[in-house]
């Protein structure tokens, strides 16, 4: 069972914590990390681009001019690809693009992710997470306590609009409650942030 230091907003260690082995003790999965991966950025695709192709284009019914005799190229219709409005060669349609992971492989990929995390040393937990005011100084403070200097994720119990608000300004960092973790999430970014009370809900989730 790994043990950790756990911190103040102030980067003071105020403790420590023991994670459980099942959630934070996992082997890597690469495989299936990146499947999970692969999955959470096709279903964000919204898949709704379309243009027209020479069959769909209004108009280009005559034919423009005679086939032979005018020294011009021959030419069946003003939509044909090759004429300014017409149709769009091979032109993308809506489509679906969201693909499928079941539930056992999706949990696998998460507690790998969050294993790699705690082995790798790049997983702080925090006693609690909140701000006087929805100031971005108020992070800031935060940040720098921490020495957060690449891309974090901050994984808070529950959603704290203040906190949400005083951080949306800062580019490396990200704030998410627990309920919206993912395997993305946690390979996406250098470092990972967790509350007590994330890494307690975490658990009864994951450990029961």
């Amino acid at each position: 069972m790994a043990n950790v230091k756990v911190y103040n907003m102030k980067g003071a260690e105020v403790g420590t914590i023991d994670l459980n082995d099942d959630l934070f003790g996992a082997d890597y999965n690469e495989p299936l990390i990146h499947q999970a991966v692969v999955t959470y950025l096709a279903n964000q695709r919204q898949g709704t681009k379309s243009t027209l192709t020479r069959t769909e284009v209004r108009g280009g019914g005559a034919k423009p001019w005679r086939q032979k005799g005018t020294g011009r190229a021959r030419q069946g219709s003003t939509r044909a690809p090759q004429w300014i409005k017409g149709g769009v060669v091979f032109a993308p349609k809506s489509r679906d693009f969201s693909k499928k992971m079941n539930v056992t492989a999706r949990r696998g990929a998460l507690v790998s992710a969050l294993s790699k995390k705690v082995a790798d040393g790049e997983l702080i937990v925090v006693d609690e997470l909140k701000v006087d005011a929805p100031k971005t100084k108020e992070m800031e403070a935060f940040r720098k306590a921490l020495k957060l200097e690449k891309r974090t994720v901050v994984v808070m119990d529950e959603a704290n609009a203040d906190v949400i608000l005083a951080a949306r300004n800062l580019p490396t960092l990200t704030t998410i409650s627990v309920e919206e973790i993912n395997t993305y999430e946690i390979v996406a970014n250098a470092v990972v942030v967790l509350t007590k009370g994330s890494v307690k809900k975490l658990e009864e989730v994951y450990c029961s």
